[in-house]
């Protein structure tokens, strides 16, 4: 909504509306228009000011000043007015409402847009990971098949047999595969529990996400629009890029 919906006559008729509530000062009233249309309508001193001077040349309100203030009070006559126009204030309370309601429809799309972002910015991390732990795993030594026909030696020609001392040890060729597993087999063994430790920790921060998803919806739903303000809204949606870049960060993105 634009200051635009305040055809001729409809802000008279809203300030009648604001002082048939309580008597207010004149920035109480830019206030409460404030407030009323979401942020969305911020007048200034300028265009209020100069209607209330005519609301009192006409007799719909007086004011009373106290030192520096100036409180406005609706009158008998501006009550009657108020009540002559009660249908197209009825219209114009509701146009207000609406446009408080889109607001707040904007502001939970934009918080459901970060938190996908959040998620596929995590889903990216996880698979990142995962394939640099793919490309750091050592390459262990293939198995022989034990199916496979072996190849024979050619013969070798006759030496001349030489006995061994009787005293001498009984030497054989150790069998490689019959060897101890190497420093870095046994190493490699940790790779599937670290594996799934970090998807058991990626399945924690997306039920952290959830959960804040879930408390971020619940304080918009109960805030009903009624205080949401275009600067307010602006303030979650820097609260929440910041949010963002602090967990990007902690990610070491």
């Amino acid at each position: 909504m634009s200051p635009a919906v305040f055809g001729h006559g409809a802000l008279r008729l809203y300030l009648l509306s604001l002082l048939a509530e309580a008597p207010r000062h004149g920035y109480e009233l830019m206030q409460a228009l404030e407030q009323r249309f979401g942020g969305t309508y911020s007048p200034s001193a300028g265009t209020i000011y100069p209607r209330l001077s005519k609301l009192e040349e006409e007799g719909l309100l007086t004011k009373t000043v106290e030192g520096r203030k100036t409180t406005y009070s609706i009158t008998e006559a501006g009550r009657a007015e108020l009540g002559a126009r009660e249908a197209e204030l009825r219209d114009l309370e509701s146009e207000i409402t609406d446009s408080v309601r889109r607001m707040a429809s904007d502001v939970r799309a934009g918080v459901k847009s970060a938190m996908q972002a959040l998620r596929a910015d995590l889903a990216a991390a996880e698979r990142d990971a995962r394939s640099a732990a793919r490309e750091s795993r050592p390459t262990a030594p293939r198995e022989p098949d034990a199916s496979a026909p072996v190849p024979e030696a050619p013969p070798s020609p006759e030496a001349p047999h030489v006995p061994a001392p009787p005293d001498a040890p009984d030497e054989r060729v150790p069998n490689p595969w019959n060897a101890p597993p190497a420093e870095d087999d046994r190493a490699d063994a940790s790779h599937p529990a670290e594996r799934a430790a970090a998807r058991m920790a990626v399945h924690d921060v997306d039920l952290a996400l959830g959960e804040f998803r879930q408390q971020v919806r619940a304080a918009v739903r109960a805030d009903r629009g009624e205080r949401m303000t275009a600067e307010r809204a602006a303030t979650v949606r820097r609260e929440l890029e910041a949010a963002l870049l602090r967990i990007k960060s902690a990610l070491g993105g």
